[in-house]
């Protein structure tokens, strides 16, 4: 028994050690493996270190880059709002930014002639500088490189292309139905109503924000007539939301607006950008009517474009080097004549030398390049009127710092492009009397106007609404001033309507008292988007349009960084 239980406890020993030995190996290799995982979690975390790093390297390397595009283009704009001309020295510099040196250039091409196919400004024909900015920012340290390229171009879109634009704010509230066919930009916001229905067929478009109803102290009450505006189907979408009215008060107007008109409406929330005249003064458009010698000198004033001009009563024709005093002869053959009429807005009797186109048109003094001058800075209203203008006969573009007055139909026959750019507008009918009973009568029933026709474009200025006291200004239904009853007459406009500024000269208030506005038959002029065929001297709006950038290339070792460089070290 004892010899017995002695070799049942040996195997038993002998199995006790074989499994240590096991355990001992599986130990072992476990070890092993966990050095061998540990090792390589070790590695795969330097290694993503290590890639975090380049990541962050590079994108310090690409936002260096950027700014370099960023400041040649912001270079070009400044100079283009300073002196409204392109750099005389292209944008290029060496700069270090925090240890990474920025090189960037600029390559400018030939202005051209070209229709427009970006953004909402696209479809409309522009003079286009194209520039071309290539950057390469270089951190020797982490040797990285990065070279970025930005194309953009400026633009000058004539201003008649579009069929209305506004610098104020833009008003719209008619009583009747109304179309606007083309384009509409306000650089200022949009109020929108109607008493009976808008419809809008174009961009509709404003730097600040576009709403539904009335500018406050417009003293006018809300209209609910419905305004619709064709989105990028080519259908008609209304401001309507439901019981409300879809508009910047709507806390998701971007998202709303983009889809319901995919994009033809777009405000300050869209990045909207602002349309600038490219003047010596850009914050005050009224110069270009301004004569010559205003403020000291006047560069941006037409009176330096005109061919022909009338100044405090005299007028003068210029023969390609001097100016001749030519009031005599015109006044002679009846081309000019002072008048004194009643404009019962502004509340006082108006002078105006009254140019007879019928004659005029085929005098030699008219002006070759086609644009006359007036001003006028003698006590009391002072003015332009055009009449017997049916047949302008040949281009003409009529500017002034005071009131403008066209009499009966303008440039129906035998149809030229025509422009009238004046501290304000008014249309006469035909039936237009300058007897001092009728034009001044209390009773605008004395003042029956025709049916009129008339086919030019202008920029004019209005009074703003809820400034000093005054109310509602008319708005863009009554942006050209009426003086007479045109109750169930048409006046049918064809053209461009601009408002650039508030009248300096002509500043009575708008009210229904002294006309009754026409039924209005008015329409864009589409011959306008033919360069060819804009009125003498259109001014233009200047827009900058990034086409893109790209990422031309990226280095991550001297060796290539070296491609970059021009031997010195300096990038490119």
């Amino acid at each position: 028994m004892v010899a017995c239980n002695r070799e049942d406890n040996m195997q038993t020993y002998r199995q006790l050690s074989n499994e240590k030995g096991v355990a001992l190996f599986i130990a072992l290799m476990l070890v092993l493996m966990l050095s061998v995982v540990g090792i390589g979690i070790i590695k795969s975390s330097n290694d993503e270190i290590s890639i975090a790093g380049n990541e962050l390297q590079e994108m310090r390397t690409f936002y260096a880059a950027e700014g370099g595009l960023d400041l040649a283009a912001a270079a070009i704009q400044t100079e283009y709002e300073e002196t409204g001309f392109p750099p005389t020295h292209l944008p290029t510099n060496v700069m270090n930014m925090e240890g990474i040196s920025v090189k960037y250039a600029t390559v400018a091409e030939d202005t051209v002639q070209k229709l427009l196919n970006k953004g909402s400004m696209a479809g409309l024909n522009a003079l286009v500088k194209p520039f071309t900015i290539q950057a390469t920012a270089i951190d020797a340290v982490n040797n990285t490189a990065i070279n970025l390229e930005e194309t953009f171009e400026v633009a000058l879109v004539p201003i008649f292309q579009f069929s209305v634009f506004y610098e104020t704010d833009l008003e719209i509230a008619p009583g009747p139905s109304m179309l606007l066919f083309g384009r509409v930009h306000s650089n200022a916001n949009v109020y929108l109503q109607s008493g009976n229905e808008i419809n809008i067929d174009s961009y509709f478009t404003s730097y600040g924000d576009i709403y539904h109803g009335r500018k406050p102290g417009s003293g006018k009450s809300t209209s609910n007539g419905d305004v619709n505006i064709k989105g990028i189907d080519g259908n008609y979408y209304s401001m309507r939301d439901g019981g409300d009215w879809l508009d910047a008060h709507d806390g998701h107007w971007y998202d709303s607006a983009a889809a319901r008109w995919g994009g033809r409406v777009q405000d300050k929330a869209f990045g909207q950008k602002k349309l600038n005249l490219p003047l010596a003064n850009p914050d005050d458009a009224h110069l270009i009517v301004d004569r010559a010698s205003a403020n000291g000198g006047n560069s941006d004033s037409f009176e330096h474009k005109a061919g022909f001009k009338i100044m405090d009563g005299t007028a003068y024709s210029y023969d390609g080097s001097s100016w001749s005093d030519v009031t005599a002869e015109l006044v002679a053959d009846g081309s000019i004549v002072e008048t004194t009429f009643h404009d019962k807005r502004e509340g006082e009797d108006a002078t105006v030398y009254d140019i007879d186109m019928s004659v005029f048109k085929d005098s030699d003094k008219f002006p070759a390049n086609g644009i006359i001058y007036a001003g006028d800075d003698r006590s009391g209203l002072r003015g332009t009127r055009i009449f017997n203008a049916d047949d302008v006969g040949q281009p003409v573009t009529f500017a002034s710092e005071n009131p403008i007055y066209t009499m009966g139909d303008i440039n129906t026959n035998n149809k030229q492009p025509m422009a009238i750019i004046t501290d304000a507008l008014t249309i006469l009918s035909d039936a237009w009397d300058d007897d001092p009973a009728v034009a001044g009568s209390g009773d605008k029933s004395d003042r029956i106007a025709d049916g009129t026709d008339v086919n030019f474009s202008y920029i004019t200025g209005n009074q703003e609404t809820g400034a000093d006291g005054a109310g509602y200004n008319g708005g863009l239904e009554n942006l050209p001033r009426f003086l007479e009853k045109w109750s169930g007459k048409t006046l049918t406009f064809r053209g461009s309507i601009i408002n650039l500024w508030l009248s300096e000269v002509a500043v009575g208030d708008w009210s229904g008292s002294y006309y009754s506005p026409p039924t209005r038959d008015w329409a864009f002029d589409t011959d306008l988007t033919d360069p060819n065929k804009l009125p003498p001297g259109t001014p233009t709006v200047r827009t900058f349009i990034r086409l893109g950038w790209k990422q031309n290339d990226v280095a991550y070792s001297a060796s290539d960084m070296m491609d970059y460089s021009d031997g010195d070290g300096d990038p490119y």
